[in-house]
C-alpha cells in the first residue's frame, strides 16, 4: 500500500520543481536538509522565465544557492532567516531579504506570519510504515509540515534517521523525487594556537557534570577538545558538531547528570562531517527536538552548571555583543545566542561565554571597541551578557558597573590597543 503511493508520487526533480507556481511562497528546511536537486531545477525554470514572483524562505544555506544567477534572482527572492555565506552575499547586493528573528521563534513565525504554499526538504528514505524523517533538522519542520498547502520531498539515502525528528507519512506528500547525493559537510576545522588558548581558559571554568552548548568554529572545537579530561558532561545544544561526537566517543559525555533527557544528547540541528551524520543515524541516545523547546531559556535553565559558548564579531564597553553584522554589512542572524546566554545565566552555577580572538585583519583591528561600529546589530544585550573571553583572559561583566566592565574588557584586549582603549574610555568619562 505505502509503496504503491510512493511509486505514484515519485517523479524527477525537474517535474517536482515544475509543480511550483508563480507567486507562491516556498519554504525549505535548513542546512543539510535543503533539497539541492529541487532547488537547482527551480533555478533553471526561473532562469528560462518559466516562473516568477517566488518568495523562498530558508535558513543556514550551505552552498545550495550557488546556482542562483542574476536572472534567477529576478524571479525568486530568497528570504533568509539565518544566513550562510551565499545568501549573506546576496543580501548585501539587495538581491535577497532578511527576516530578523531569534532561532527559537522560527516555528511560531512560520505558523503565524509566513505559512508557506510549498514546503520542501531533503528526507531519509521511507520506512516500511510509510514514514520519512527530516533527519538533520527538527527546528521548525513540524510546524511547516502542518501548515504548508503542498509538501514536496527529496529522498536521499544519505540522510540519517534521527529517531525523534519530525516524520512525514507518504499519504501527506504531494510529490517526491530521489537524489542519491552526499550531504553537505563542513571542512575540518584547524585549531590554531589562539583558539586553543581561549578553549583552555573556558574549559577551566567547567565543572564535572556540567551541561554544554556550543557552535561551529575553531574556538568551540578547541573548547570541546579541552574538555576531554572532564567527566559526566551533558549536551543540550541547538547544533550537534564533530567535537561533541568526539567527546561522546571518548566517554566524556554521559548525560547522566542532566535533570531532563537523562542519558540522551539533545539538539535541534546537526551539521558537520560524515562522522556527525553516522553518529546520529538510528541512535536512541540522540534526541532531535523542535527549536522552540530546545532553545527555550526556561528549559536550558533547568540544567545546573549549564555552560554556553558563543561567538562575536565585536563587543563594546557596555558589553553589547554584535555577532551578525559588520556595521551595516549583513553576515548571519541572531540565531540562538541570546537564548543560551539567558538560559545559562539563569541556571544554578551556569555561565555564558562569548569568546573570540582579540583582533582581526592580522592584528590591525580590535574586536573590543569603545562603541560598536555604526550600524552594527546588537545580538546580545548589555543586560544579558555574562563573560567575555579572548586569548588574554576572561572578563566577568554580569553584575559589573560600566566602569568595571570597561576596565575588565581593556584587560583582555590585545596589548597594542589597550592604551588607545583607555584613552577613549577617559574621553567618554566612563572610567572612574
Amino acid at each position: 500500500m505505502v509503496q504503491t503511493l510512493y511509486n505514484e508520487k515519485k517523479m524527477s526533480p525537474a517535474d517536482v520543481a515544475g509543480l511550483i507556481q508563480s507567486g507562491e511562497t516556498c519554504c525549505t528546511d535548513l542546512a543539510a536538509a535543503i533539497p539541492t536537486a529541487i532547488i537547482a531545477e527551480l533555478a533553471k525554470r526561473a532562469e528560462s522565465g518559466d516562473v516568477k514572483d517566488i518568495r523562498l524562505d530558508t535558513s543556514l544555506d550551505i552552498g545550495q544557492f550557488s546556482c542562483f544567477t542574476e536572472e534567477v534572482l529576478k524571479a525568486i527572492t530568497p528570504v533568509t532567516w539565518f544566513s550562510g555565506k551565499e545568501l549573506a552575499k546576496e543580501v548585501n547586493r539587495a538581491q535577497a531579504d532578511v527576516l530578523p528573528c531569534y532561532y527559537r521563534d522560527m516555528p511560531q513565525l512560520h505558523r503565524d506570519y509566513a505559512a508557506p504554499d510549498v514546503f520542501f526538504a531533503t528526507v531519509s528514505p521511507m520506512d516500511k510504515h510509510g514514514y520519512f524523517q527530516t533527519g538533520t533538522s527538527a527546528s521548525y519542520s513540524d510546524v511547516t509540515l502542518r501548515n504548508a498547502k503542498k509538501i514536496y520531498l527529496e529522498v536521499n539515502p544519505n540522510m540519517p534517521r534521527a529517531l525523534t525528528a519530525p516524520m512525514i507519512h507518504i499519504s501527506k506528500v504531494d510529490a517526491l523525487c530521489e537524489n542519491d547525493a552526499p550531504l553537505p559537510i563542513l571542512p575540518q576545522v584547524k585549531i590554531d594556537p589562539i583558539s586553543e588558548k581561549i578553549g583552555n581558559l573556558m574549559a577551566e571554568e567547567v565543572p564535572n557534570g556540567a551541561t554544554i552548548q556550543m557552535g561551529i568554529g575553531s574556538v568551540p572545537e578547541a573548547f570541546g577538545m579541552a574538555l576531554l579530561n572532564k567527566r559526566d558532561i551533558g549536551i543540550h545544544t541547538e547544533l550537534m558538531t564533530d567535537s561533541m561526537v568526539e567527546m561522546i566517543e571518548k566517554g566524556v559525555v554521559t548525560n547522566e547528570m542532566k535533570p531532563i533527557h537523562r542519558g540522551q544528547t539533545v539538539a535541534t540541528l546537526a551539521f558537520g562531517s560524515q562522522r556527525v551524520y553516522d553518529y546520529m543515524d538510528d541512535n536512541p541516545a540522540f534526541v532531535m527536538l523542535p527549536v522552540d523547546y530546545v532553545n527555550d531559556p526556561a528549559v536550558i535553565a533547568q540544567h545546573p552548571n549549564f555552560i554556553s559558548v558563543n561567538a562575536a564579531l565585536e563587543v563594546d564597553f557596555y558589553g553589547q555583543v554584535c555577532a551578525e553584522s559588520i556595521g551595516t554589512i549583513h553576515v548571519s542572524g541572531s540565531g540562538g545566542q541570546a537564548d543560551y546566554v539567558r538560559g545559562a545565566t539563569q541556571s544554578k552555577g551556569g555561565k555564558s561565554f562569548i569568546a573570540f580572538p582579540s583582533t582581526t585583519k592580522n592584528d590591525t583591528i580590535s574586536k573590543i571597541k569603545p562603541t560598536l561600529t555604526p550600524g552594527s546589530i546588537v545580538t546580545t544585550h548589555k543586560n544579558d551578557v555574562d563573560y567575555i573571553v579572548t586569548e588574554y583572559g576572561i572578563a566577568k561583566l554580569r553584575g559589573a558597573t560600566l566602569s568595571e566592565r570597561t576596565k575588565a574588557l581593556i584587560g583582555i584586549a590585545h596589548p597594542k590597543f589597550r592604551d588607545e582603549l583607555i584613552f577613549e574610555a577617559k574621553k567618554q568619562n566612563i572610567i572612574i
